[in-house]
């Protein structure tokens, strides 16, 4: 099922060097912003933001490959988020996006900071919201190194395969904690009751495509606990930190000021988050956990401010804001006052 179309929102597809991408536009002004969707969601997930967004701004937001309505084609994880990131930049090309500030959320912050590495000309100011670490998602020490030559606990077999499933049928309902929508109410916000539009937000979720080349990814097997690292292929796998690190941010010639928001009490991006593995041996729910000193829960938001403080440290700028009693989706749940941040910063 399509996700609604909310009043001024434009849905259009555009043929890319490397993609058949869908997107979202809400027409203004001169001021040009881009916003790239997270993990399990698409482009739809926005629309309430653009329509509170200043209308001085021309708003776009991509549908990354195999989200939303875009081309489904498979993720090569050996690149980390590189296949994301250079769709997004082939998509900024073909619309006649040359320079503009660029909004990431969750694994779109992931591609986004990847995007200032690999085109920094496109990217003039940038937004991360509730990002995925710099050093990937799970497996690794506070300092960023690798707990394990694998990434042992990290890729696609860390995600729940029920809700692999219930991804895969369209499962609309609230029946169970895997359903989708479940997942939203329980993880991708924090009150969940106080947010409009939730059937389209369960929509934008379930145009995820599953399989090993898309969501979650294929997986090996490991010789330290849990036993599974990451496959080569598919969106959970190009998260890994055995492929992904964008902390090279800080140390790019050309520094884009940055603007970093959460929430306080995001269930997914944390410095305990439900979605780590390690973390979830540590509270019993995950069986034979080894230990802190073999398998301590990822420091997410100590990593993120750690680079983001040598980014400031080598003449660049960072700010940034918490939204409290919130969730890993301010843009949803603070909308308007996510809108004013992003208008006076951009």
């Amino acid at each position: 099922m399509e996700p609604q179309l909310l009043d001024s929102i434009e849905s259009h597809f555009v043929d890319t060097a490397r993609y058949r991408a869908h997107f979202l536009k809400r027409s203004g002004g001169s001021k040009v912003l881009v916003l790239v969707h997270g993990n399990v969601s698409s482009s739809h997930l926005f629309q309430s933001l653009m329509l509170e967004i200043d209308s001085d701004f021309t708003v776009y937001a991509p549908d990354l490959r195999g989200f939303g309505l875009s081309q489904t084609l498979p993720v090569d994880a050996t690149r980390g988020v590189q296949d994301f990131s250079d769709d997004v930049a082939a998509f900024m090309d073909a619309v006649g996006i040359s320079n503009a500030a660029v909004l990431g959320w969750s694994l779109g912050g992931g591609v986004v900071m990847q995007l200032m590495i690999s085109r920094p000309d496109l990217v003039s100011k940038v937004i991360l919201e509730a990002p995925v670490s710099p050093f990937g998602f799970g497996g690794t020490r506070a300092d960023g190194s690798l707990l394990n030559p694998d990434a042992a606990g990290t890729g696609g077999a860390a995600a729940n395969p029920d809700f692999i499933a219930r991804v895969q049928s369209g499962d609309m309902t609230a029946d169970e904690q895997t359903s989708p929508r479940s997942v939203y109410r329980s993880s991708y916000v924090k009150h969940a009751d106080q947010i409009a539009h939730e059937d389209i937000w369960v929509q934008s979720m379930l145009t995820t495509k599953t399989g090993e080349g898309n969501y979650p990814g294929n997986a090996s097997g490991s010789e330290h606990w849990p036993t599974f690292g990451p496959g080569d292929s598919g969106v959970l796998n190009s998260l890994s930190p055995k492929y992904l690190n964008t902390s090279g941010i800080a140390d790019l010639e050309r520094k884009p000021p940055v603007l970093w928001i959460r929430g306080a009490e995001d269930a997914i991006v944390n410095d305990a988050s439900f979605f780590d593995i390690n973390y979830l041996g540590q509270i019993g729910i995950i069986p034979g956990w080894p230990g802190e000193e073999v398998a301590p829960a990822q420091q997410m938001i100590s990593q993120t401010r750690m680079v983001l403080e040598r980014y400031a440290a080598n003449s660049g700028q960072f700010e940034e804001l918490v939204f409290e009693d919130c969730g890993h989706s301010p843009h949803l749940e603070k909308t308007t006052e996510f809108a004013k941040a992003l208008s006076r910063f951009v």
